[in-house]
């Protein structure tokens, strides 16, 4: 099946240089799909192929991702956050559709808080926050990232794409090979020397300098006025740091006032990759009612 045409517009952002990706007739409803950490838009093909109902679906590359400007510096999360608002700004001064997978599901749930009045609608793709942290020590934490910050970190590199697909269904068995191959060729880049890495500033890497607080999360979900859609891989991050904290995943449910629950079956972290017609069928009905 050929895949449905996407192309890349660039805009400035906060004095930087966005990579915006666009599939569909702009002239269709808008809905914006927010990648994760370590990825970028083309993540999404397969689900926006799988699509049945007409989106115009407009998905960024995060700062320091795909055709996004990179900063070669540690990153300052917050700043997702302004982005978002200037990006929403640009395309749309009515209350938006979000749907956000892991990092991009963080960012629009806590955006949807700050913001109520511009979300109309929010999608988490197997995202309930981090896990319970174990380490409560902040100078510890601190101190990593001082010690990580003074080397120069680095994304593994491979021969060519082929060898990026065999190391992409290496980790994931539910990817086909031919989801494997766009994969290869559409979230990578080729590097100078030849070599091909993924398309995601290694400072990426580097571990935040402030330990994780679920509650700063929990107090943005609160205000939330937006339906919301929860796609929860059966086999994805939300069971692997929850399942065995059953107070806590539904200490954190709660904050939600208006929530549908899905479980995508046979689906790992990457639903999007694993289940993308499960994912757009969950899309299509929420997103039109």
């Amino acid at each position: 099946m050929p895949h449905c045409t996407s192309f890349t517009e660039h805009i400035t952002v906060r004095g930087l240089r966005y990579g915006i990706r666009h599939w569909g007739d702009p002239k269709a409803p808008i809905v914006f799909f927010l990648h994760g950490w370590m990825d970028s838009s083309a993540t999404f093909q397969f689900v926006v192929d799988a699509l049945k109902t007409a989106w115009h679906v407009i998905a960024p590359d995060w700062r320091g991702y795909g055709q996004s400007q990179w900063l070669s510096r540690p990153y300052w999360f917050p700043d997702y956050y302004a982005d978002l608002h200037d990006i929403l700004a640009h395309y749309s001064q009515s209350p938006v559709r979000l749907v956000g997978h892991s990092m991009g599901a963080n960012i629009a749930s806590t955006y949807a808080g700050l913001r109520p009045e511009r979300v109309s609608q929010l999608v988490m793709m197997d995202f309930l926050g981090l896990a319970v942290p174990g380490n409560t020590d902040g100078s510890k934490q601190l101190n990593q990232w001082l010690t990580e910050v003074e080397a120069t970190p680095e994304m593994r590199a491979y021969k060519d794409h082929e060898a990026l697909a065999r190391r992409l269904l290496s980790v994931n068995h539910r990817l086909t090979a031919n989801r494997a191959e766009f994969l290869s060729r559409s979230v990578s880049y080729v590097r100078p020397d030849g070599l091909v890495a993924m398309a995601c500033d290694p400072w990426h890497k580097i571990p935040s300098p402030t330990l994780y607080r679920v509650e700063d999360s929990m107090a943005s979900w609160q205000r939330i006025t937006a339906p919301i859609l929860m796609l929860i891989a059966d086999k994805g991050f939300v069971h692997q740091r929850l399942a065995n904290f059953p107070k806590e995943l539904q200490r954190r449910l709660e904050c939600f006032k208006n929530h549908l629950i899905v479980t995508i079956s046979d689906a790992g972290h990457n639903i999007q990759h694993d289940q993308p017609e499960q994912v757009a069928a969950a899309l299509d009905q929420f997103l039109t009612n």
